[in-house]
């Protein structure tokens, strides 16, 4: 008889990443965020504090925004997952990316791809949004270096140029 840890077993997970077809092999518990970032390395998602509260993790799952770190990775299964690398087209940024660097709107960078990925979502969703709507989409993001004025000056500007016809 043998004492000790049994053969973790595993599932077989499809489903879209950035518009790709990806087939993994995970285990029943672990998490969107450790997929993505282990399995798939998609560095760009980070893990803040592991319980939601953050952002830094948040992906596009189906369009909406969620937190990486509470979803099973099983919870993926033949869905849709859109995380800062997949913002942008053919290598170029998105408006929201470039308004980001030109505004100053990042410093040490890291809770920048869920802020982007909540900003992003709320842009799809909306075609006009106030500071309030920002305000609203950034809830479950936390800064702590830009004090927010720049993300949302960026933010703005990018609607402005969608506006006009430009993104």
């Amino acid at each position: 008889m043998t004492i000790g840890r049994s053969a973790a077993v595993r599932l077989s997970l499809e489903f879209l990443v950035n518009g790709e077809h990806v087939r993994v092999e995970v285990e029943p518990r672990e998490r969107l965020l450790e997929v993505l970032r282990r399995s798939l390395g998609l560095l760009g998602t980070k893990e803040g504090c592991g319980y939601g509260e953050c952002g830094a993790c948040t992906v596009l799952l189906d369009r909406l925004p969620v937190a990486s770190c509470l979803v099973l990775a099983v919870m993926a299964r033949g869905r849709e997952v859109t995380t800062i690398e997949g913002l942008g087209r053919d290598g170029h940024p998105s408006l929201l990316q470039q308004a980001f660097v030109e505004f100053g709107a990042l410093q040490c960078g890291f809770c920048t791809p869920g802020i982007l990925i909540s900003l992003e979502a709320l842009m799809a969703e909306q075609q006009e949004f106030s500071r309030a709507d920002l305000h609203r989409a950034l809830a479950g993001n936390i800064c702590r270096c830009t004090g927010y004025r720049k993300i949302e000056e960026a933010a703005l500007a990018a609607l402005e140029t969608r506006s006009h016809g430009y993104g």
